[in-house]
């Protein structure tokens, strides 16, 4: 049978797809300087703010299997205009906005749209580009387009937070949908191969319920202080939830998820390099955003401008990240970037950021490159172990990795800040008994207190937060080094049996 000639708009459908994909990608950091802006403006609390923030990862965590499969069942072209529909209705909502609860409801519709658009927006590339030279050239676009996006988010933010209100970090998808929708539309065939069978969406409703309530648990018993017994009935239900998912897939002749992919110790790294990697990232810009801002006094944009050298070194670990890899293996090039990455965070854990001279921008640099090495190795370890046939499985795991990743970092790191920022906080004699509790929740609330106090008062108070904070930031980042370490041995272990030659960067 002859070849299927290659459409002739396809590059013009790359651009489109390319389009959709990156508001969906900004939107994963580009809150991430707008928090203490967004905060003093809605009055949200420590736990508000996290939701707003990782809720939206942590829903499309969950949402990204289902929709993948979905769009098997019913097109990829369905179901990216109707994500595209939503994502840029959910942008409006969530820019108008009036209270915190309102914006979390809006960012779970973004979720939504999110999770709908990035599977199909990959599947649209493997069927647009038959020829495996121009499908690698696309793929490599779409990965750059996606670091980029990533890592230009913060600067963005803090552009338009330094000329508009908080809700134009939002705002901003909306003129891009109306350009992209009505592109996609024109240029995607209209029929499609689809996939005959059940789309198990009891399935899905049991992965993102118990997720969702696992996470909750963890803010619960530590950021937000409720009882003993609610965190434990509640992580028991998550827990049971996530149990129940993991037994449906295995009895399941045709699985959502396919676990046993878990077997495989290159995939099983790749997993957990995505999770750690992803989350380290996400949680340190955001805990260097907060520090730039209230500690430092930084405006948003002069905070994503001091934050450009990990954006930009991020951007480049893909291209890097596969030429290390073909010339030295996989397993060193996986080792040496989170060794990198832990050194990075232990310096940035001792240096002083009132006086950054060369080392600050230098460690943020090297972070940045090893971090994003390291996700590039990830996605080698994982699509290099996998078949042809279970190409698309392992890709929604590694993707499943990077948004569970993200959100569990931002979780994560936001209660560990709460807990060693509260046992820090030394508050000035004076301040009413009644506003404690509330100022040693989070820098964020402790400012909302200080606008209630005197003009003396509340400068003291905001000098031992501060002082706290910095503290605070000190004992995070040297955590993270730790963890970081002792994932470069558990990578080094799990891909010794691995060769070097049998993983193909795609």
């Amino acid at each position: 049978m002859r070849p299927r000639q290659p459409d002739p708009k396809r590059w013009l459908v790359l651009l489109a797809v390319m389009l959709a994909f990156l508001p969906v990608v900004l939107d994963m950091t580009i809150l991430h300087v707008a928090v203490p802006t967004l905060t003093q403006a809605l009055a949200a609390s420590n736990t508000q703010v996290l939701w707003i923030i990782d809720i939206y990862p942590l829903l499309m965590a969950g949402l990204l299997v289902p929709m993948g499969t979905l769009a098997d069942r019913v097109g990829n072209r369905r179901i990216l205009l109707t994500g595209l529909t939503i994502f840029g209705l959910a942008s409006a909502l969530a820019a108008f906005a009036p209270n915190a609860p309102l914006l979390i409801a809006a960012r779970m519709m973004l979720a939504l749209g999110g999770a709908m658009i990035m599977p199909c927006v990959l599947g649209i590339i493997r069927r647009t580009f038959e020829d495996e030279t121009e499908r690698g050239i696309a793929l490599g676009l779409w990965g750059t387009v996606g670091a980029a996006g990533a890592a230009v988010g913060p600067l963005i933010g803090g552009a338009l937070l330094g000329h508009f209100w908080w809700g134009s970090v939002f705002l901003i998808n909306v003129p891009v949908m109306a350009v992209v929708l009505p592109a996609c539309w024109f240029l995607l065939p209209r029929r499609e191969h689809i996939t005959p069978g059940h789309w198990a969406i009891g399935q899905a409703v049991v992965l993102i319920l118990g997720m969702i309530a696992t996470v909750y648990a963890i803010k619960a018993g530590f950021g937000a202080k409720q009882p003993l017994g609610v965190v434990a009935v509640v992580l028991t239900a998550g827990l049971g939830l996530l149990w129940l998912f993991v037994r449906l897939q295995l009895r399941s002749a045709a699985p959502m998820l396919n676990l046993a992919l878990f077997k495989r110790p290159a995939i099983l790294a790749g997993i957990i390099m995505a999770i750690v990697a992803s989350g380290s990232l996400a949680g340190v810009e955001l805990t260097l955003a907060q520090e730039l801002q209230y500690v430092l006094d930084k405006t948003p944009l002069q905070a994503g401008i001091f934050m450009i050298p990990i954006m930009a070194a991020a951007a480049l670990g893909g291209p890097v990240a596969g030429w290390l890899t073909g010339r030295f293996g996989l397993r060193s090039v996986a080792c040496l970037s989170l060794a990198v990455a832990a050194g990075t965070l232990a310096g940035l854990a001792v240096t002083d950021f009132h006086d950054p001279g060369v080392i600050v921008p230098v460690l943020l640099a090297g972070l940045g490159l090893a971090l994003s090495i390291g996700l590039t190795a990830s996605s080698i370890a994982i699509m290099g172990a996998a078949d042809a046939h279970e190409a698309g499985a392992a890709g929604s795991l590694e993707a499943t990795g990077y948004e569970l990743g993200s959100g569990l970092g931002i979780t994560l790191f936001g209660v560990f800040i709460s807990v060693v920022f509260q046992h820090h906080l030394v508050l000035p004699d004076g301040a009413p008994h009644i506003l404690i509790d509330q100022a040693a929740s989070s820098i964020g609330d402790l400012y909302l207190v200080a606008r209630q106090l005197g003009a003396e008062q509340g400068m003291a108070l905001i000098s031992a937060g501060k002082a706290a904070f910095s503290a605070t930031h000190a004992a995070l980042l040297t955590s993270a080094a730790v963890l970081m370490g002792l994932l470069t041995v558990l990578v080094f272990v799990l891909l010794a049996n691995t060769r070097a030659n049998s993983l193909r960067p795609l």
